[in-house]
């Protein structure tokens, strides 16, 4: 491994005698002090302090705010430091005043890690705000934390009793902090301090396993040794600053990112402050740490870039001829491929060494010769900065199961039987006689359905006719069996006409873009953060459509913020490389010159010509543009509707990607039918729809979801409260407290100002600007450069904001009159905030009268329940249930799914496209199976005599003791509809539950023969004694006249048989 550079610098002349005093007399009387340090430079100057400390001591590395702390934690790493702490700040929960629960737990495990004395030296990096916070104090014994390892005794009794005791909440299920549930010895507990909920597995009094799992899946993903669980932080009385001990050492860093003197000191045994007055230290000599050169260039073209490498070039030859040793950071190998390429032939760059690592901006150290250099400032290419953990969360795909479970139906819900109809949801009971748990559901005229649990899949949530109430189904009437088949006709018509679009363009020939070249693996390769697998899996299906010779024509839908941009500048990159064309088209002009910038700033190092066109895009640039477009000069043009003007001709057009294409008026889509019926075609939504329409139209649409979220990204909490001037106060106080910046929204345009008045009253420090649609060409796109830019504080718009603005340091959204959007509309201007990291908060105002409006109040109450990331699947749902399907797939079809529910639809249009396409559909175990040795009911099991002659199949209480639970099972059971699918469920459910019992085999066994039969076109299997009976077409299957024999006795091996048989057909 090569040399620590910070050790090379240490041992430095300009260095050396101050680290020695600091190490040998500590700096309780004079600070060490660093001069014009650029913030560059912050972590490396940290990191080679703390690695000249000799003994064991903590080094509090101190930054004014938390993007400094966050670049610090991300680039500590590249200069091989002592092991370091992250230690955020402790943030408050908007709706209720505590600690927001995952920094606290975050925090918590930071403050535990740095609790004792330490054994090495150890470097802290904090914010100065965080050491004015209380922090509760582990050394006095405070708290109370159970550590469990794996084979070791700890009796599972003691460890409930101590759960209850510290009032942890035994539930059926885990999904919070503070949560504990048990099932026979596995025992799930979320503690406070912890990222992921545990699965501790007990054999007796033995731990036998301890597993963290995901709250969406309930699967466990990752298996631990040991574990701490935290169940009472300790009270926290004293500000975190008093941790600080007599032989520690201070970092101080400048304020504002800015150059300033980097001070070294220890805390005088009477201190009254932790943080010096840095007017009163006297400046140190010779250690000043400059910025380079390159800084001072912005993002920008090929040629902008090609005069930065031009200045790096000059720079280098002046350091050469000095002997200064020049190091150059590269990300990843792609990078440094590419700058061999680029400047490989240049002496200038001979003798630069290279070193692996993602450095946003370079540095030169005079007093030590020494200039390390960032290739993506060489690139015109800024670092995206790197999350701060790399943990297993990342590749975890956070997806919503198919549909809501039956878990979600509450008392008074409309419901769907799949034979009756309509009915009103009543509740799960226990019959008196049998003892059975019964589903009810209330029918037209009072008249009560009680279906077995087994049955539950039958039963489905009604989403169909929005705001107005259904009318019930009549049990045994002929009208609900009318309406399936209504409903089944005018399904097979709509797949038909999907299927009709498809097939015309399948039937044209377009131009099949070459595969992926050099440059295309280093462009890729230089992407700052790291894809999710739905991101990877979109881009790979896009790649593929485009290299297959007809047009493509895909749909990209996923959440706000997910990554779906990077699919389509991938895909202009492969057609421009392959010698075509590419047209963005967006439907504001504030996200098209979002997508300008992010465009320009991807492709800075490569010779396309991206250009913009708008209103805001000056006559005469337009007039250059356009005959570039027609030349072929420019490769990609970014613009809105503008870009489908009549003088506009392509002169070899390959692509064409639509962003929010429902955003568009009926006119422009029908110009785009027209204009790119021949071309590659790739469409960006962030609107989902649900994902049961989703899988039902996969077969008749190209489409891929992006449903993981960004590493690093934390859920926005979101508050729904009354207009209030103390809260709007204090909420962008709160945010620009910690540096950050606001948007407010405010719908309208003649009272803007007027807010903005009220806005400045409330925050008077605050710096204020307002946009909205209606102003000067130029005067918005430089208010939002401002805002970009961090001149302003708050910005004030109307909903211009729902759409492109990305800004990671934006992390507070305050929309007026929240209850005028739609659950759709309120879903993307929350998605605004949230993007950097750091947690965002969502505050949604309304007028009190509103709050009595059940539709209002409905919508944004479904936005404050699905703050979890990736939820546009459920929010879509929702919106439905609110506003209908009409929206989703047009007048006539939403008549037949307000009278069959919207999951029947869905499950008859995949049906119908699939029959359609020729392929088998997919569809559930529909078989009936009856055994005389076989009993499907755990209360039946109980009461007969011959029961220990029979084999029980079903989901015994004493293995899934809730209901609900045992409901949902038994519903996932049903829509298994393979063979693997019933192995995947054996697989989860002994993750969960632990070993199956008996019952549970056999009932997965029974579905296995139930798919199978169905498969076969068998409706009935019957087994009597050695008799197995199959039913097809109502005809019994005879073998040599007879009904095939089995040959075993034991009704556990009989089973088997029947199943072997089956499978042998």
């Amino acid at each position: 491994m090569a040399k620590p550079l910070t050790e090379i610098v240490a041992k430095s002349p300009a260095f050396a005698g101050e680290l020695e005093r600091l190490r040998r007399e500590g700096s309780k009387d004079e600070p060490m002090v660093l001069e014009r340090v650029s913030p560059a430079a912050f972590s490396f100057v940290a990191a080679m302090v703390a690695a000249a400390s000799d003994s064991p001591r903590r080094v509090w590395i101190v930054a004014d705010a938390l993007p400094i702390q966050e670049r610090l934690a991300a680039e500590w790493n590249l200069w091989q430091g002592p092991q370091a702490v992250f230690v955020p700040e402790q943030e408050i929960h908007i709706n209720n005043g505590i600690s927001d629960p995952d920094l606290a737990a975050e925090r918590l495990e930071a403050l535990r890690a740095i609790s004792g004395p330490p054994k090495e030296t150890q470097a802290v990096i904090v914010t100065a705000a965080a050491l004015q916070q209380p922090a509760p104090s582990f050394a006095a014994g405070g708290g109370f934390t159970l550590t469990l390892r794996v084979e070791s005794e700890c009796p599972l009794d003691d460890v409930c009793t101590a759960l209850l005791d510290h009032d942890f909440e035994r539930v059926d299920q885990v999904t919070g902090r503070g949560e504990w549930s048990l099932r026979g010895g596995i025992l799930d507990v979320f503690p406070l301090q912890s990222a992921w909920p545990l699965r501790i597995e007990f054999f007796g009094d033995e731990v036998e396993s301890i597993r963290a799992f995901d709250i969406d899946s309930q699967l466990s993903f990752k298996k631990l040794e040991s574990a701490d669980l935290v169940l009472d932080e300790p009270e926290a009385d004293k500000p975190l600053g008093n941790w600080i001990d007599k032989d520690d050492w201070v970092v101080s860093l400048p304020g504002s990112g800015v150059p300033g003197h980097v001070l070294v000191y220890e805390l005088p045994p009477d201190r009254e402050e932790v943080l010096p007055d840095i007017d009163t230290v006297n400046a140190g000599d010779g250690t000043a740490i400059f910025g380079t050169p390159l800084g001072s260039f912005e993002t920008g073209d090929f040629v902008m870039q090609e005069a930065r490498r031009q200045l790096a070039g000059m720079e280098l030859r002046k350091w050469r001829e000095q002997k200064w040793r020049v190091v150059m950071f590269f990300p990843h190998e792609g990078e440094k491929d590419r700058f061999e390429e680029i400047c490989g032939e240049d002496d200038a760059w001979s003798g630069v060494q290279s070193r692996d690592g993602d450095l946003p901006l370079g540095f030169s150290i005079p007093g030590a010769k020494l200039a390390i250099l960032s290739a993506a400032e060489i690139f015109g290419r800024y670092s995206a900065p790197r999350s701060r953990k790399q943990d297993d969360r990342t590749d975890r795909m956070r997806r919503e199961r198919a549909q809501a479970p039956l878990r979600e139906i509450v008392e008074g819900d409309f419901v769907i039987h799949a034979s009756h109809g309509l009915g009103k949801f009543v509740g799960i009971v226990r019959d008196d006689k049998s003892g059975e748990e019964e589903i009810h559901i209330k029918y037209a005229d009072g008249v009560l359905l009680r279906i077995p649990l087994q049955q539950s899949h039958l039963v489905s949530k009604y989403v169909g006719l929005g705001a107005k109430t259904p009318e019930l189904s009549k049990l045994g009437d002929a009208r609900w069996r009318r309406a399936c088949q209504a409903a089944e006709k005018a399904v097979q018509d709509y797949a038909a006409q999907l299927l009709e679009v498809q097939a015309e363009r399948e039937s044209n020939s377009g131009y099949a873009h070459p595969a992926d070249s050099g440059w295309m693996w280093q462009f890729e390769s230089s992407f700052p953060y790291r894809e999710t697998p739905d991101q990877l899996r979109a881009i790979s299906q896009t790649k593929a459509d485009m290299e297959s010779g007809r047009p493509m024509d895909r749909l990209i839908c996923g959440d706000v913020g997910f990554g779906k941009t990077e699919v389509a500048i991938r895909a202009a990159f492969k057609c421009v490389t392959g010698g075509k064309q590419a047209a963005i088209l967006a439907p504001t002009t504030v996200l098209a010159a979002q997508h300008y910038r992010t465009f320009r700033a991807r492709m800075s190092e490569y010779p396309v010509r991206i250009e913009l066109m708008s209103r805001f895009t000056p006559a005469k640039k337009i007039k250059e543009i356009v005959a570039g477009i027609a030349d072929g000069s420019v490769d990609i043009v970014i613009g809105t509707h503008r870009v489908i003007s009549k003088d506009v001709s392509f002169k070899n057009l390959g692509l064409a990607v639509i962003d929010e294409e429902q955003r568009f008026g009926v006119r422009h889509k029908e110009q785009f039918k027209r204009m790119f019926r021949m071309v590659d075609m790739l469409t960006l939504s962030a609107t989902p729809i649900p994902r049961t329409l989703y899988v039902a139209l996969m077969g008749a649409r190209d489409m891929s979801t992006i449903e993981t979220p960004p590493l690093n990204r934390l859920p926005v909490q979101t508050a729904v409260c009354p207009y209030n001037e103390k809260l709007i106060a204090d909420a962008i106080e709160r945010e620009l407290a910690r540096n950050g910046q606001v948007f407010f929204l405010h719908n309208r345009v003649q009272s803007i100002m007027k807010m903005k008045d009220e806005l400045q009253r409330l925050v008077p420090k605050a710096r204020i600007v307002v946009g909205h649609g209606q102003m000067d060409k130029g005067e918005l796109e430089l208010i939002m450069r401002d805002f970009v830019d961090g001149k302003a504080d708050v910005l004030l718009a109307t909903s211009i904001i729902e759409s492109g603005i990305d800004i990671p340091n934006a992390n507070t959204i305050i929309i007026d009159r929240a209850d005028r959007f739609g659950l759709a509309d309120l879903y993307q201007l929350r998605g605004r905030v949230g993007r950097g990291g750091h947690r965002a908060y969502a505050y949604l105002l309304l007028p009190r009268q509103a709050l009595c409006t059940s539709d209002a109040r409905k919508r944004v109450s479904a936005i404050k329940q699905y703050t979890e990331l990736g939820s546009g699947f459920k929010i879509a749902m929702r919106d439905l249930e609110i506003r209908g399907a009409g929206n989703l797939l047009g007048t006539q079809q939403s008549g037949h799914i307000a009278a069959i529910g919207f999951e029947l639809y869905c499950q008859l249009l995949r049906q119908s496209i699939e029959r359609m396409q020729g392929k088998v559909p997919t569809i559930r175990a529909e078989a009936t199976f009856k055994a005389d040795f076989i009993c499907l009911s755990e209360a039946s099991m109980a009461t007969r005599a011959d029961a220990d002659k029979l084999l029980g199949a079903y989901l015994p209480s004493s293995y899934m003791e809730s209901t609900k639970v045992r409901m949902e099972s038994y519903t996932q059971l049903a829509r298994a509809c393979t063979v693997d699918d019933v192995d995947d469920l054996d697989r989860q459910w002994r993750d969960r539950f632990g070993p199956l019992p008996c019952e549970v085999s056999h009932l997965l066994t029974v579905h296995k023969i139930r798919i199978l039969a169905t498969r076969r076109n068998i409706s009935n299997v019957e087994i009597s004694g050695q008799k197995l009976m199959l039913t097809r077409n109502n005809d019994y299957i005879l073998d040599n006249k007879r009904f095939p024999r089995l040959q075993k006795i034991r009704p556990h091996d009989k089973l088997h048989e029947a199943l072997r048989l089956l499978q042998s057909m």
